[in-house]
């Protein structure tokens, strides 16, 4: 009979530290991910976030109200990178 030092032993601590560390590495991910926004190209302006849909949805409601002209909407919509504006 072989003891725990043995080679089943063995063969089970491998597997629980290989386990370990690709559980490791997923977390790591998993926390950049969630504090760098989870957006590839976020910081080089290839993706639009949730502050601005809020900021053109705003801008549509000050123009409605008429608190903009034609000219300072199309304006806001060009600086908001919007095609059209």
């Amino acid at each position: 009979m072989m003891d725990f030092y043995g080679w089943p032993g063995m063969g089970w601590m491998w597997i629980f530290w290989i386990l370990l560390i690709v559980g490791l590495v997923l977390l790591v991910i998993l926390l950049v991910r969630l504090i760098g926004g989870g957006r590839p190209g976020r910081g080089a302006g290839g993706a639009r976030t949730a502050g601005d849909s809020r900021a053109r949805e705003i801008l549509a409601e000050r123009y409605a109200r008429g608190e903009l002209t034609a000219e300072e909407y199309r304006e806001a919509r060009r600086t908001l990178g919007e095609p059209g504006g």
